[in-house]
C-alpha cells in the first residue's frame, strides 16, 4: 500500500545509515543547544518529582518508556496531588495527542523496516519534528531527526536520573515550598507557545485556565485539568458558529 505521506523521487532517498556530516555545522551546533535545555529540565523534573515524596524508579522508568517532556511533569503533578494514575494519565495522553500529526509529519524519516519505525516513534517530540522539516532534502530530514532524537533521549533519561538522586538527599521537602514547582515549570513551557498563536489559541487557553481554577476545589485532582478541553469546545463552537 502506498503512503499517503510526502514521498521522495530516486535522487533523494535516504541511505540507511545516519552521519553527522550529513547536517551542517550550523545546525549540528542547534541540536547542541537544545540537549543542553533538554539535560537542564530533565534535572529539574527528577529532582522535584523524587522530592514531592514520588520513588525514585518513578520519574526514572517514566522517563525512559513514556518520554513525554510536558506529559511527564503533567501526570506527576497530578500524582503529587493526590490524584489517581487513572487522572495522570489521561492527562499526559491528552498532552501528547499532538504526536500523531508529527508522526505523519515526519514519518518518511524513520526509516522502512519495523524496528527503526518502532524506536523513531518513540523519539518523536515537538523539537525532532521541527529539526528534520526545517530541513530542505530527505537526507538531511532523516538524519536531523534521528541525531536530534538520540541525544534527546540519552541527556533527558541522564538529567532525570541525576536530578531524582538529588531529589532523594533533600529530605523534608515542605520547608522548600515544591508543592508550587510543578505548576511554575508548566507556565514556563506553555507561556511561549501562547505568546506566538493565534489569538483563538490564547482565548481557548485563558477559559481552559478558568474552569480548571474553578474546579480545582472542588474536584479530585487531574480531572480540572480535563475540564479544561471545555475551553477549546466552547472556542470551536464559536468559530463554526461564526462568532468572534
Amino acid at each position: 500500500m502506498r503512503s499517503i505521506q510526502r514521498t521522495d523521487g530516486p535522487a533523494e532517498r535516504t541511505r540507511g545509515v545516519v552521519r553527522l556530516s550529513d547536517l551542517p555545522s550550523g545546525v549540528l551546533r542547534d541540536i547542541a543547544l537544545l540537549w543542553v535545555a533538554d539535560l537542564t529540565v530533565g534535572v529539574s523534573f527528577g529532582a522535584i518529582a523524587v522530592a514531592s515524596g514520588l520513588p525514585l524508579w518513578v520519574p526514572v522508568v517514566m522517563s525512559v518508556l513514556v518520554y513525554a517532556g510536558a506529559a511527564q511533569f503533567s501526570a506527576v503533578a497530578v500524582l503529587t496531588a493526590g490524584g489517581g494514575p487513572v487522572a495522570a494519565a489521561a492527562t499526559g495522553l491528552l498532552l501528547n495527542t499532538r504526536t500523531a500529526a508529527f508522526g505523519l509529519a515526519v514519518g518518511d524519516s524513520l526509516g522502512r523496516s519495523w524496528a527503526a519505525r518502532l524506536v523513531g516513534a518513540h523519539l518523536i517530540t515537538d523539537e525532532t519534528t521541527a529539526f528534520a522539516l526545517a530541513q530542505p532534502d530527505a537526507t538531511r530530514r532523516k538524519a536531523a531527526f534521528w541525531i536530534t532524537g538520540a541525544g534527546e533521549f540519552v541527556v533527558w533519561n541522564v538529567g532525570v536520573l541525576a536530578g531524582a538522586l538529588a531529589g532523594s538527599a533533600l529530605g523534608d521537602t515542605a520547608r522548600f515550598g515544591l508543592d508550587a514547582a510543578f505548576p511554575a515549570v508548566l507556565v514556563a513551557l506553555v507561556l511561549p507557545v501562547l505568546r506566538d498563536a493565534a489569538p483563538s489559541t490564547r482565548g481557548a487557553a485563558a477559559l481552559g485556565a478558568v474552569i480548571a481554577v474553578a474546579a480545582a476545589p472542588l474536584l479530585p485532582a487531574g480531572v480540572p485539568v480535563l475540564l479544561a478541553l471545555l475551553g477549546l469546545a466552547v472556542t470551536v463552537r464559536r468559530r463554526a458558529g461564526g462568532g468572534a
